[in-house]
């Protein structure tokens, strides 16, 4: 039975519960190592697998993950469906922490982070005008208002390099900006997804007020943690809800065809060990 749906654990959500049939992968990529072995199990009569983002024991700062190595995974055992787990800051008073927001837009303004697979001889250009696969959006939220948590639906998440949080006067531009969110880790999630042709979509866990709110401008992680882990038996709650409801077939988004018009090399001119490279994204493409 193929894994087509993939599980991405952020802060606090470092594995699954309930699954069945477990077995522990330990992958490698052309692109390195991920974050740590895969976790591949059933719930609800579905194949997932499960990677906690940070690594066993939170070893990894956002900056530090190999998110080419995560996607590049994930899609090399079958998968078609990315729920990702994150835990944000809230840019809106109404926002309060331990509600989910279920984003459908992202504003990139990290520094220094590998966002393509391309390059080396290969050039391609994808559409990331909506970067969260909308059809997962609405199942996750169907999912998490069914377990009885506030949930926003829509929303801009702006992903910071970190690991330090904002400061007061970032955090009044990004409100005067109109963001909702702040977090660490949907960019380059988003857009390696979206090359990878996964439907990829965040549930994120609000956690705290950021820094702009005058009775909460004191971020620290102990706070965050008490409210994420709060929170984390509620996303669990969640993430199987949506599992149930996640399709056997993909309809209703462009995700599955997203490179179909992308590649802007000539298919002669790929220098043959970037096309063996990259042969499980773009083979369809230039072998057909």
């Amino acid at each position: 039975m193929s894994v087509k749906i993939g599980v991405i654990g952020g802060t606090g959500f470092y594995e699954m519960e309930g699954l069945a049939d477990i077995e522990e992968v330990d992958l490698d990529t052309p692109f390195g190592k991920p974050s740590d072995s895969l976790t591949l199990g059933t719930i609800e009569g579905k194949r997932v697998a499960f990677l906690p983002r940070h690594g066993n024991g939170h070893r990894l700062l956002p900056s530090e993950i190999n998110v080419r190595a995560n996607i590049y995974a994930l899609k090399s055992l079958g998968v078609e469906w990315i729920i990702s787990v994150s835990a944000v800051g809230s840019l809106k008073m109404e926002i309060e922490p331990r509600h989910f927001v279920i984003p459908d837009q992202l504003y990139d303004h990290t520094k220094d982070r590998k966002s393509t697979f391309f390059g080396e001889g290969l050039v391609a250009h994808i559409s990331l005008a909506h970067p969260f696969c909308p059809t997962l959006s609405q199942l996750l939220y169907e999912g998490a208002t069914e377990v009885g948590e506030m949930t926003h639906m829509g929303g801009t998440y702006i992903c910071m390099e970190g690991p330090a949080f904002s400061t007061q006067a970032e955090s009044t531009v990004y409100r005067q900006l109109g963001f909702d969110v702040i977090g660490m880790t949907a960019a380059p999630e988003a857009k390696l997804a979206r090359e990878a042709e996964i439907c990829y979509a965040t549930l994120a866990c609000s956690t705290d007020y950021d820094c702009w709110h005058p009775e909460h401008d004191h971020v620290t992680t102990e706070m965050i943690l008490q409210n994420l882990f709060a929170n984390v038996e509620m996303a669990r709650q969640a993430v199987k809800a949506v599992i149930h409801k996640i399709p056997a077939k993909r309809e209703g988004c462009t995700c599955p065809h997203a490179l179909e018009k992308a590649i802007a090399t000539n298919p002669e001119r790929i220098p043959a060990d970037t096309r063996r490279k990259l042969d499980l994204l773009i083979g369809k493409y230039l072998n057909a």
